[in-house]
């Protein structure tokens, strides 16, 4: 067994803070945390110059990064790059994310999942299918040529995949899905988000009690709350389910962010997502996504008719802006980034935190929320 201590920095395991102590790694996997005295003897040291040392983040929609679409290369290697460069921006776990497409351009995606699993790409937690089966009048930058009801066969085609994957996201509009195809996603145990949806509040609360747990990108895309109609935010909000959320500064206000925290229903709670796009770790200033040019400028990119597409965000720029623009506080905005979102998919025991057993995936943050180092398994990749 080979033996890492990590000390220097303040420690956030995911729920607490512990000063001056020391993080044990032991063959990648989190030991203990403790007193520099119990560190035993023949341990490695690995000396950090302050700041935290804090939970890999994790993102459960990631489009693209690295100059990488998913939608445009469904290959392992087109999916090692996507994923490896999310690390520098502290992701340590990511779900790449297919937007609306083909038939055939969706079951190639599913393969490319199942073969990077296999093959051991470092960062890749699993998949999630933003579509096909969505509302048309809440469709955003999805090509409404290819937005269509599920099907039997689909439904099929998901299930079969999921065996192959260590997890499996699926955004639906209830509008092209039914609770009987909803409670069998959910039974297969592929997790159910509600997105890109007109609902109303009760057809969202029946979506949500036939086995939908999430939904997609809050407030974006979705039926709005009103004074005698919730709609699909309404129904969010006020539900025990999660939620992802785009905090960029232009999917979502920092007013709206903030009653949306405070007005959330538990034990679900509100995790942040990128929804990034290629551009992600380039200087790239455009991009094509299903034929369509996409703009990047200000922060943003968008349709050519101002719709937006994506977003042009990292993880660790969206923590900055939920803890210095919103005010939230760190250790809560730490937890939206990595413990929420591990939660969210089930997945709590060995990502997002950093306790007993779970997985040595941690970024090194100093003081100023600049990222010195990032691990995954123990092993430096930033």
């Amino acid at each position: 067994m080979t033996l890492h201590a990590f000390s220097g920095a303040a420690i956030f395991d995911g729920s607490n803070w512990h000063h001056e102590h020391i993080l044990l790694v032991a063959d990648g996997v989190v030991a203990a945390i403790v007193a520099p005295e119990k560190v035993p003897e023949g341990a490695i040291p690995v000396a950090l110059d302050g700041g935290m040392l804090v939970p890999g983040f994790v993102d459960l929609q990631v489009n693209g990064a690295g100059g990488v679409l998913f939608n445009e290369d469904r290959s392992v290697a087109g999916l090692e790059t996507l994923c490896a460069a999310n690390f520098q921006f502290g992701t340590t776990a990511l779900l790449p994310t297919l937007v609306t497409d083909t038939v055939e351009v969706t079951r190639a995606a599913l393969d490319a999942g199942i073969a990077a699993h296999r093959a051991g790409v470092r960062g890749f937690a699993g998949l999630h299918m933003e579509g096909p089966h969505l509302s048309l009048a809440r469709k955003g930058a999805h090509d409404p040529g290819y937005i269509r009801p599920m099907e039997t066969s689909d439904l099929e085609t998901l299930i079969a995949a999921r065996a192959g994957l260590p997890t499996l996201l699926t955004t639906v509009a209830v509008e092209s899905v039914t609770p009987d195809q909803i409670a069998a996603l959910a039974e297969a145990g592929i997790i159910v988000s509600i997105g890109h949806s007109d609902a109303t509040a009760d057809a969202a609360a029946t979506a949500f009690a036939a086995g939908a747990s999430m939904s997609t990108h809050l407030f974006n895309a979705m039926s709005q709350l009103g004074n005698r109609e919730p709609g699909l935010v309404g129904a969010t909000l006020a539900g025990a389910g999660w939620a992802g959320l785009i905090a960029d500064g232009i999917h979502v206000h920092p007013d709206t962010i903030g009653i949306a925290l405070r007005a959330k229903a538990r034990p679900g709670k509100i995790f942040l997502v990128t929804d990034a796009m290629s551009p992600m770790g380039t200087d790239m200033t455009g991009f094509t996504l299903n034929g369509r040019e996409i703009v990047r400028e200000n922060g943003a990119l968008r349709l050519a008719d101002g719709t937006l597409a994506g977003a042009d965000l990292t993880m660790i720029d969206a923590i900055r802006y939920m803890h210095h623009t919103v005010g939230l506080d760190l250790d809560e905005v730490l937890r939206m980034a990595a413990l929420y979102p591990a939660q969210a998919i089930g997945r709590a025991d060995d990502l997002g935190q950093l306790g007993q057993g779970a997985a040595a995936s941690m970024v090194h943050l100093s003081d100023g929320l600049e990222i010195g180092g990032v691990w995954i398994g123990g092993e430096k990749v930033f």
